[in-house]
């Protein structure tokens, strides 16, 4: 597994109501460098990240929460492709 490539660093926001969120911008300069670890099933570019807790929370800005990308490689012969809806898709200006 490769070292962790970080993309983005995010902070809790809780609500009156007790529930909360995490609001991070991803950095696409970032992702971009990710690529290889972008996969296409059925014709849709996808790309998995994590979202964890920083073990310093907050850090020295505030942020309580990182997002990475997920380095793991499956084995492609052991992916089942489930159906798209075409519709479904969305046109992106992702630069990868």
């Amino acid at each position: 597994m490769a070292d962790k490539i970080y993309v983005a660093n995010g902070k809790r926001k809780t609500f009156d109501n007790g529930s909360s969120i995490v609001k991070f911008a991803l950095n696409l300069r970032d992702l971009k460098q990710a690529k290889e670890y972008v996969y296409e099933l059925n014709g849709v570019k996808y790309i998995n990240l994590e979202i964890g807790e920083k073990k310093i929370s907050p850090d020295q800005w505030g942020k309580t929460h990182y997002v990475s990308v997920d380095t793991f490689k499956p084995d492609p012969k052991k992916q089942s492709e489930a159906p798209v809806n075409k519709q479904d898709e969305i046109e992106d200006d992702i630069p990868f």
